[in-house]
């Protein structure tokens, strides 16, 4: 490796194609890559810092994994992509939905309860049929469309016999009638690259439950509110999902580990270079803080003799990627 070449790492828990991509795109811009197998990593919290990348990829599908990880690496003074505080955001509906109401984005209504009878209070005010999710959770499982009170009472039993904190938030949101599709715009840094339509006859529209990826045209519109719900939740490398409605465009969701397979043919656009391009701009300024580390203040300070190491396996215990 050069002694000028950025030291990158992309580390992972599932090599799924956006993975590959994003190795591809590495070598073809001529930067060498670490591929870090997450389940055979450990961390010496006591050790001396060894601050061995300047921009780290986090590309776990488990939240709790990549968060983690995350937090490890930018302690040792790496640039994290995504940064932990949006890890932590986007991966909960709740804390999401609450950033992107404090930056007056436009979303769905929703409602938090605590209970089921106010649960039930608050359905009616919203009308039926309501739209109930787990505040964890992707690919638009455990979401449900309940039509009446008995439907959301015999769900939140449901949810109550299982137990666990999850369990205890009832995340209730207005269903909003849709015309077969919805929106996906993938944000890079201070960019929206590219978007599609998600098309179904389903009403839960994600690729990953069978709709179908078409060509979005980005216009300002669209462009400024993706934008501003991927700023209020602190930016980076984002999938911004919206829906149209008679009130505009309305912003469901922000996700922090997107993918992006299906999308590249689909809108002509070479998003894993995308990403790529703009990891490399934040190894060469970290200081810019553009989907980085924070500036000023809010400044990730340099490792010191407490920070952790991190400790990678021997190649030979590490997956093929080939």
């Amino acid at each position: 490796m050069s002694p000028t070449q950025p030291r990158v790492a992309v580390v992972y828990d599932r090599l799924r194609p956006e993975e590959r991509l994003l190795f591809a795109a590495f070598e073809a811009a001529g930067v060498a890559v670490d591929r870090l197998y997450a389940p055979q990593l450990a961390f010496d919290l006591g050790a001396a810092p060894e601050r061995r990348y300047d921009v780290v990829l986090e590309r776990c599908t488990s939240q709790a994994r990549g968060l983690a990880l995350a937090r490890l690496y930018a302690a040792a003074g790496s640039v994290v992509l995504n940064r932990a505080e949006v890890i932590e955001t986007c991966g909960d509906k709740l804390a999401t939905s609450a950033v992107l109401a404090a930056a007056g984005v436009p979303t769905p209504r929703t409602v938090v309860a605590f209970g089921a009878e106010e649960a039930l209070e608050r359905c009616e005010e919203l009308g039926y049929p309501v739209v109930l999710k787990p505040v964890v959770g992707s690919w638009g499982r455990m979401v449900s469309r309940l039509s009446d009170a008995d439907a959301v009472a015999a769900v939140l039993e449901h949810k109550e016999v299982l137990g666990g904190p999850a369990h205890r938030v009832i995340y209730l949101q207005e269903h909003v009638e849709k015309p077969g599709r919805d929106i996906r715009a993938f944000v890079v840094g201070d960019r929206v690259v590219a978007a599609i339509y998600r098309e179904s006859e389903h009403w839960i529209t994600n690729t990953a439950r069978g709709g179908v990826a078409r060509a979005c045209p980005v216009d300002d519109r669209l462009a400024e509110l993706a934008l501003r719900a991927a700023r209020a939740v602190g930016g980076g490398v984002l999938a911004v999902d919206l829906v149209e409605s008679d009130r505009g465009l309305l912003v469901v969701e922000v996700n922090h580990t997107m993918e992006f397979r299906n999308s590249i043919e689909t809108t002509g656009v070479d998003i894993p270079g995308e990403v790529v391009r703009h990891a490399l701009m934040l190894a060469s300024a970290p200081a810019a803080g553009a989907g980085g580390v924070p500036t000023g203040a809010d400044a990730v300070p340099p490792p010191d003799a407490d920070a952790w190491a991190p400790w990678r396996p021997p190649a030979s215990r590490v997956p093929a990627v080939g």
